[in-house]
């Protein structure tokens, strides 16, 4: 069984529509695709309606969050899955991420105009079609200005974080983060936590109070972790009782990622499962093997 618990589409910084992210995972050999944009569940509603049957889809959410480290915050990312879409405290941090996005997405723009160059903030919105607007849209603003050859050059020069142009968001605290997935019956999963520089928080005790709060995995096998980083924290997993997950964070054109490149292992996904509250259940073969969609 192959499984790929952590991919986006275009209601976030995907460049594949939910449909072709689901046919992109029917021709990859998916069995389970978690569909997981940021900071979104706009996805949600097409993604169930266009599931080709035999792909079983676990719904979630990648939540933006943060750590403060001696006097700023390192950003830190959150898979959530399984979790009610309509809880009040997720459907209000969603729209203030949504905002906040918004603001430092056109924040960043006016400071390129301004350098003169050659995007708007009209064709960034164009691009982002109503998703959270992020750097990866601008990214795409660049490339398309003939500025950069690809959204990762854009992120290596004009999008770097050390950058003039650089603008924060303020994202959600991630101890509160955890909690509120866990309330609202999700189950929280640390994304690449030693992908880029979140190891500078995420120190072993530091996931262990985030255990007492309701986390319940951490994402092993990314392209992000090298060897011996996946033995750290599969060795982690084990001593605090984590799910340990694997996923190709794939994104389309965006990233040189493929779907399935990355994998978490049947008996894991199903510890998963078991930890949520069933408010959500996954779509598909395996819903149908626990009692039904």
């Amino acid at each position: 069984m192959l499984i790929d618990l952590h991919t986006h589409s275009d209601r976030s910084d995907g460049t594949d529509t939910p449909v072709q992210l689901l046919a992109g995972a029917v021709a990859a050999g998916l069995d389970v695709l978690g569909v997981t944009d940021h900071d979104t569940t706009g996805g949600w509603e097409a993604v169930t309606a266009a599931r080709p049957a035999g792909l079983t889809v676990v719904l979630g959410t990648e939540f933006s969050t943060q750590v403060a480290l001696a006097g700023r915050q390192v950003s830190v990312h959150l898979l959530g899955y399984l979790f009610d879409p309509t809880d009040p405290t997720i459907v209000a941090e969603h729209l203030r991420l949504r905002q906040a996005r918004l603001l430092r997405g056109m924040a960043i723009v006016q400071r390129l105009v301004a350098a003169g160059v050659p995007i708007s903030e009209q064709q960034v919105l164009e691009i982002a079609a109503g998703a959270p607007v992020g750097r990866p849209h601008i990214g795409r603003a660049l490339v398309a200005a003939g500025v950069v050859d690809s959204v990762t050059d854009a992120f290596a020069t004009y999008l770097s974080g050390q950058g003039p142009y650089y603008v924060p968001k303020p994202d959600t605290d991630l101890p509160a983060a955890v909690s509120m997935i866990a309330a609202a019956g999700g189950v929280p999963v640390l994304a690449h936590p030693r992908g880029r520089g979140e190891g500078r928080v995420l120190t072993p005790d530091y996931i262990g109070t985030l255990v007492d709060l309701g986390l319940a995995g951490v994402e092993v096998d990314h392209p992000d972790h090298g060897p011996e980083v996946r033995g750290e924290l599969r060795e982690l997993a084990g001593r605090l009782g984590l799910v340990m997950t694997g996923s190709s964070d794939y994104h389309g054109s965006n990233k040189t990622l493929r779907l399935g490149q990355e994998h978490t292992a049947p008996e894991q996904l199903a510890a998963l499962i078991d930890r949520s509250s069933g408010v959500v259940r996954p779509l598909g073969p395996l819903a149908r093997a626990g009692g039904g969609e």
